[in-house]
């Protein structure tokens, strides 16, 4: 799997997402309707489209320490991560990863888990010694997903943005290994 950045410079000066990789996009978040309904993220789950995808990407890139990574397996855009180096929140000093979405035809096939532990080893190598994120409380599936990668509850409130119920979860991360 091979991981590309896209930070929030990519997009100054209003630049636009290249073409192709919009339609790449709009196509992995197209495949997960399931979630999309359970989110809320966007109007109708079942219709996403390029211009509400860029929008989406553009409102996490506006945060000062975001980054986008882009997954790709035998060169197709096999998932997505949105982290933080910081939460907008000051009460929250620890970086934080707010999305991590498989392409709908590439579930089960160990992308998410090779990406999160991109972005564990990403952020341990940075120094950094814990790594949360948030997950909806009615997604039982990626409860249970971050739950084997060994992140636990820490707490529940409705997220930020959407004030929607959420189970707040950590991982330590240690120091980085030698090998």
């Amino acid at each position: 799997m091979i991981v590309e950045a896209l930070t929030p410079k990519a997009l100054e000066d209003g630049a636009a997402l290249p073409g192709p990789l919009l339609t790449e996009l709009t196509a992995l978040y197209a495949s997960n309707e399931e979630f999309h309904q359970l989110s809320g993220d966007f109007p109708d789950p079942s219709d996403i489209r390029p211009e509400q995808v860029a929008a989406a990407l553009a409102d996490e890139l506006a945060q000062p320490t975001a980054e986008v990574l882009l997954a790709r397996s035998e060169g197709r855009l096999v998932a997505v991560a949105v982290t933080l180096g910081r939460h907008p929140d000051p009460a929250e000093p620890e970086p934080w990863l707010g999305l991590l979405m498989v392409h709908g035809e590439e579930r089960r096939a160990g992308h998410g888990r090779r990406l999160a532990a991109y972005v564990e080893d990403r952020f341990r190598a940075a120094g950094r010694t814990g790594l949360r994120l948030a997950v909806l409380e009615n997604n039982p599936k990626a409860l249970a997903f971050w739950t084997a990668l060994g992140y636990e509850e820490t707490a529940r409130r409705p997220d930020l943005a959407h004030g929607r119920p959420c189970v707040v979860m950590r991982k330590p991360l240690g120091p980085p290994s030698d090998g």
